[in-house]
């Protein structure tokens, strides 16, 4: 499956409350004002939202997919490339756990409702 950036924005406009910004030179999405998704290097990956445990288990299972950038290696973030993805089911996953782990509870009451 060959996934470029515009097929993530197309996703991720498509989830509730969301928005595309421009910042630190690449384009970000925030979901009501809250930063989940960025398009770094050229648009050929991703930075999503991920527990550190669970970031850690995918870098470790599945290097040519996941890594974590050294500036965010503190953080819950980690780094998934546009073209080692399986196919629009993985991506889809992906995209929409980031969203959650960033959208305010009422927002994903509405959303399960």
């Amino acid at each position: 499956m060959k996934v470029t950036g515009d097929d993530v924005r197309a996703l991720v406009l498509a989830l509730a409350e969301t928005s595309e910004h421009f910042a630190w030179g690449m384009p970000v999405f925030k979901v009501a004002g809250r930063l989940f998704l960025t398009l770094p290097e050229d648009e050929t990956s991703m930075a999503v939202r991920c527990p550190v445990l669970d970031r850690d288990e995918l870098v470790m299972a599945e290097p040519h997919k996941f890594w974590i950038a050294a500036h965010e290696a503190g953080n819950p973030w980690v780094r998934v490339y546009l073209s080692a993805l399986d196919d629009r089911d993985e991506l889809t996953a992906i995209v929409t756990d980031s969203w959650r782990q960033a959208a305010p509870r009422a927002l994903l009451e509405d959303a399960e409702g």
